[in-house]
């Protein structure tokens, strides 16, 4: 039967896939097993889990899958110290087993070894790239944000510009209004000025008892 489940994760699946894979990683195995034993209790395909864990659960569990790395370590050199007594043993109780023998086995082993290996490479290598890829978007992205933030900054400088010089002109307009208005002020304060002293020459007369005007003096 297909597995087609599209309902989203939860806590316990996470915990189940983080769990799993943190597992097989100590035991030497390799995150394709993990992601298909989880599948197969979760009825989800071994990529869905593989997108799972890359994506949201890996980041939350660095520090776990480095100790689980180093326990794997552990456990295959206290393999090969076992491995290392067992064959002293054996060689002490049995005939020596052909030397091309040992060496085809010994091949096998180290051929298996590299193979677990190269593919845990390979993953890292590919969750290093996508870690890359997401930066370099992330990237992207706040350029953009800042070129945006950029251009809105330069429309308003312009739009500024533009208001400082129409206040500028109102300025000058305003100055020469005023400079107007002072020198009309000047004039009418000369034409007041004018008129009192022309009051003031103008001579004064009285008519005398015989119908004669007299000037009088100021």
């Amino acid at each position: 039967m297909a597995k087609v489940r599209q309902d989203a994760w939860s806590q316990e699946d996470d915990l189940l896939l983080a769990e799993t894979v943190l597992r097989h990683i100590r035991q030497g195995s390799t995150q394709l097993n993990a992601f298909e034993e989880v599948g197969d209790k979760l009825n989800r395909t071994s990529a869905a889990c593989g997108f799972r864990w890359n994506a949201e659960i890996r980041q939350n569990y660095e520090q776990a899958v480095a100790i689980a790395k180093r326990q794997r370590k552990q456990n295959k050199r206290e393999q090969l110290r076992q491995h290392k007594k067992s064959d002293t043993a054996t060689q002490l109780y049995q005939p020596q087993e052909p030397v091309k023998q040992k060496q085809k086995s010994s091949q096998t082993s180290k051929q298996l070894e590299q193979q677990s290996i190269d593919l845990e490479q390979v993953i890292d290598y590919l969750i290093g790239l996508k870690q890359k890829n997401d930066q370099s978007h992330q990237q992207m992205a706040d350029y953009s944000k800042l070129e945006s933030e950029h251009q809105q900054l330069l429309n308003e400088n312009a739009l500024l510009n533009k208001q400082v010089k129409s206040l500028e002109k109102q300025v000058e307009t305003i100055q020469e209004d005023y400079q107007a208005f002072l020198q009309i002020m000047d004039r009418a304060r000369k034409m007041v000025v004018f008129e009192d002293d022309d009051e003031k020459k103008l001579p004064t007369f009285v008519m005398d008892k015989n119908g004669n005007l007299e000037q009088v003096a100021r």
